[in-house]
């Protein structure tokens, strides 16, 4: 791994999201396509990768750890630079510590992947912006359920996906698909 190098940090990849009578109906069928890619790049290169697993408090979570749904999917595979394993949406409320690691390791670029998009990946986006990180959100590599707002007002996973774009692109993150990533980074040492 070389120091500086961009990490990617591949979020809450994990068996149970694929529960759709918990989650509901997804968007993005190419989304583990897509992360499986930037894995097998970021590893090509060698450059860091960060996997993240949410342990759920709730008991009847499909993410609840000790059951089937916890573990990763099998397209996230090896062992990662760090697993960093949380609770909370935010990839840097965890443990170990994400910031203090990429700090350590004098990263400043970081690549964002997983599920879900609106939830944990954006949280963890927003925040990163905001500690200073030169963010890539890997939209195409993500994924989401719809959501029913307050009022009743149902979204579907494909408007929460392009509003989480929208929120993020010119103010937490640059927004690419995964194309635009691979394309960018045969030859580059950043993105």
């Amino acid at each position: 791994m070389t120091s500086g190098s961009p990490a990617l940090i591949v979020i809450d990849v994990q068996k149970g999201f694929g529960d759709s009578a918990y989650w509901g109906e997804r968007d993005n069928p190419a989304c583990e396509t897509n992360i499986e890619l930037l894995i097998e790049r970021w590893r090509a290169r060698s450059w860091p990768v960060v996997f993240v697993q949410h342990d759920s408090a709730n008991p009847e979570s499909p993410l609840f750890p000790g059951s089937e749904g916890h573990e990763l999917k099998d397209i996230v595979t090896d062992a990662p630079d760090l697993l960093v394993n949380k609770s909370v949406n935010s990839s840097f409320y965890g443990t170990p510590d994400l910031h203090a690691w990429l700090q350590h390791r004098g990263i400043t670029q970081i690549a964002i992947c997983g599920i879900t998009t609106n939830h944990c990946c954006e949280t963890t986006a927003r925040m990163a912006g905001n500690l200073g990180y030169d963010v890539t959100f890997v939209i195409d590599a993500t994924h989401t359920f719809g959501r029913a707002a307050p009022d009743g007002t149902v979204f579907t996973a494909q408007q929460l996906s392009a509003v989480t774009a929208a929120n993020l692109h010119g103010e937490f993150a640059t927004v690419q698909t995964t194309a635009e990533v691979l394309a960018k980074t045969p030859d580059s040492a950043s993105l």
